[in-house]
């Protein structure tokens, strides 16, 4: 069963990646706040079949690429290519392993370095990349480490914000569309593959599809529990790419590399953030360090997995066959001031259908703004019912 019994506010707690979710019965489910704060990662990402691309143990076997002019085969482009490799960063993790421990590297990955503000310099990288770091550190070249403070990290877009001194930084990335690519159009791809030690290498292939549509688990259970859309590309993301660039032909970045799938027999197939979404997460994290999305107030349950000591409570036409099912109501919330009730059964929001809580999570997280207000479409007792609901709390 996915995880149903959590409430749509997020729980700000430690990545949950290598923690098991309870079942639980459906009365002793807490309120559902948001997903559970995770590393981003694909769908099965523990079967290695889709696998994000942070680097833990460099393995270097071959040497760094460099950009050359045959890159696009444009002189002038290569050289847009170069300037811009000067702000792509390095980022490291750093854990403490003991209380004599100085601390040490847990893993490296790339950055972005998207603004420059007065003293200061913003990079964007992966939330994975930094996920359990004791300190983060920004490397500017092999030998040059600076200090990074983490200005906030959302594991839901697998997206964090990390600020340095700005006398470090001359060069600060040129922002690009996504939207404005099309499939088949050349990109490259700059980072860290194998850690430090290959840091700006280059990588080139092809847009090979947009909008795509992956499952991911966010809260280790082996379970979908959310869709995110990303770039695929062909061109070559390795360990230590993640929160690198992916580049179009004008030399703007159009995505922020994230994650690979990692089978034998599949080749090429990797996924980036595309910029327009990166933005708005961005922007949220720099005014409040953290994304606020918006609160509804229940913990829910799909029709059809309902335990059988109480399905005889949820009572619905015979040709209503998914939804989900009200397992808790929260005092005081959206919900409850909207007067839904235990064992409601929501089919629709704003006319869009609501099969599983995957459905309900990625409306409101993308469609609606904090201020909203949403018309909810409900079974009670048989009887189709509407209510609408004010969006007017966080979690």
């Amino acid at each position: 069963m996915e995880q149903n019994y959590n409430d749509f506010k997020t729980q700000h707690q430690e990545s949950t990646a290598h923690q098991k979710k309870g079942t639980g019965q459906i009365l002793a489910a807490g309120i559902l706040g948001g997903l559970v704060a995770t590393v981003l990662i694909a769908f099965l990402l523990s079967s290695n079949i889709l696998t994000s691309a942070s680097n833990e143990e460099p393995t270097p076997t071959q040497e760094a690429a460099e950009i050359s002019d045959q890159i696009f085969d444009d002189a002038s482009l290569s050289a847009d290519l170069n300037e811009l490799s000067k702000s792509i960063v390095g980022v490291v993790n750093i854990q403490r392993q003991n209380v004599f421990d100085q601390g040490s590297d847990a893993g490296t990955g790339s950055g972005i370095v998207y603004k420059k503000d007065g003293d200061s310099a913003y990079v964007v990288t992966n939330q994975h990349v930094i996920d359990g770091a004791k300190s983060v550190e920004v490397a500017l070249n092999q030998e040059e480490r600076v200090e990074a403070e983490v200005i906030g990290e959302d594991p839901l877009t697998d997206l964090a914000v990390l600020k340095i001194d700005g006398k470090h930084i001359d060069t600060v990335a040129k922002l690009g569309s996504s939207e404005d690519s099309m499939v088949g159009d050349t990109v490259v791809a700059i980072g860290n593959p194998l850690g430090l030690e290959f840091s700006n290498s280059v990588t080139k292939g092809i847009i090979s599809g947009k909008n795509r549509s992956l499952s991911v688990d966010t809260n280790g259970d082996r379970q979908p529990d959310w869709v995110t859309d990303v770039i695929q590309t062909d061109a070559a993301i390795n360990p230590g790419n993640s929160g690198g660039a992916l580049v179009n032909a004008k030399g703007e970045v159009i995505g922020i590399n994230s994650m690979k799938i990692a089978q034998q027999q599949v080749e090429g197939m990797g996924f980036a953030i595309p910029i327009e979404q990166a933005q708005k997460i961005i922007s949220d994290i720099e005014e409040h360090g953290e994304v606020k999305r918006p609160l509804v107030g229940i913990s829910v349950v799909k029709m059809n997995e309902v335990p059988q000591p109480y399905t005889q409570n949820i009572n619905v036409p015979e040709d209503v066959k998914e939804g989900i099912v009200v397992a808790q109501v929260e005092s005081g919330s959206p919900a409850d001031e909207a007067g839904l009730q235990q064992y409601d059964v929501i089919t629709k929001i704003n006319n869009q259908e609501i099969k599983n809580l995957m459905d309900l999570k990625v409306y409101l997280y993308n469609e609606v703004e904090l201020g909203d207000e949403v018309e909810l479409t409900y079974y009670r007792d048989g009887k189709k019912q509407t209510t609408t609901i004010s969006l007017d709390q966080t979690i």
